[in-house]
């Protein structure tokens, strides 16, 4: 008996093109993406990978998103390739144009290099969201339609704008904690559709106790 959609197919809904579930696309291995993550994009939602920039292997950055995330249409992930040194006078990246001006090429300490960009479980981000280097969105978090992200955000909040700022809190603290604490995401299968009418509720109590 299957339990919802195959969560190794592309398109999980042949009549819903637009939709596809990101993991099955990722030909990148710095790029890591969990079960049912989607990227919603009627103009190629099986292109993800394009709207992920400035991403070299000789950086080492990843771009790690969790279970469930709903991904919108026009989202844009800018990895650490995109920064320049600033100590010095100029921020222009000659070197990259070679014809000896490699001379100047930055050391790796040079540049401000801001780690991995990890994006929790069960997070929603809307259209046109651009996600700065290494950011932490927590699980359960919301972004706007067009916020630019530049600073982590907390899990289960609302967060909006350019600059991305929390606009409101999901839940109270002691429900984010129980629901950090439950990790429904990681459910199998099986608990996930047996339980779908508490995963999307709003009893805490009816989701501890699922069985």
């Amino acid at each position: 008996m299957a339990y919802g959609p195959d969560k190794n197919k592309v398109f999980p809904n042949e009549n819903l093109k637009e939709l596809c579930f990101v993991k099955n696309t990722i030909t990148r291995k710095n790029i890591e993406v969990g079960d049912y993550t989607y990227y919603d994009d009627k103009n190629g939602a099986d292109r993800f990978e394009e709207h992920v920039s400035h991403h070299y292997d000789f950086i080492g950055d990843k771009l790690i998103i969790g279970k469930f995330c709903s991904l919108g249409s026009g989202i844009e992930f800018v990895m650490n390739g995109a920064n320049h040194k600033m100590s010095g006078f100029s921020t222009y990246p000659f070197n990259i144009f070679g014809c000896g001006w490699e001379k100047v090429m930055p050391d790796m300490k040079e540049l401000p290099l801001k780690g991995d960009t990890i994006i929790g479980n069960d997070v929603w981000i809307g259209q046109n969201v651009t996600i700065l280097p290494g950011i932490k969105i927590g699980n359960g978090a919301i972004i706007g339609a067009n916020s630019v992200v530049a600073s982590d955000v907390p899990a289960y909040v609302i967060a909006v704008g350019n600059p991305c700022r929390v606009v409101k809190k999901r839940f109270d603290d002691k429900t984010i904690q129980k629901l950090e604490e439950i990790k429904w995401w990681d459910w199998n299968e099986k608990k996930i559709f047996d339980n779908l009418e508490a995963i999307v509720g709003n009893d805490i109590e009816k989701l501890k106790n699922a069985k």
